[in-house]
């Protein structure tokens, strides 16, 4: 069976909160890597719209995403709604490997 790779966006809902928001992402970020299953958690910020992000993500099953969502960090960072998600992208690995 293949990685889950999932890509998403997400876009702050109020804007004077986006410093705050950012850096309860990178917590996120550091916190997410060490999860059991993850191969890779990014977070980019969007140069044009600062409000806006994108997720990069690789895991090893698709119970392993599901488990993420029931980590207190996860949990965590969702109970202060700094953002919504504006799109999820689940994929398998690339073609041609």
């Amino acid at each position: 069976m293949s990685n889950l790779w999932v890509s998403a966006g997400i876009e702050v809902t109020d804007v004077t909160r986006v410093s705050e928001a950012k850096e309860a992402l990178a917590n996120l970020v550091a916190e997410t890597v060490k999860e059991p299953g993850c191969i890779k958690f990014e977070i980019h910020q969007h140069l044009s719209e600062p409000q806006k992000f994108t997720l990069w993500e690789i895991w090893e099953t698709a119970d392993s995403l599901t488990k993420h969502f029931e980590q207190v960090h996860t949990i965590e960072y969702l109970s202060h709604n700094y953002t919504e998600v504006n799109y999820i992208e689940k994929m398998s690995g690339s073609i041609g490997q």
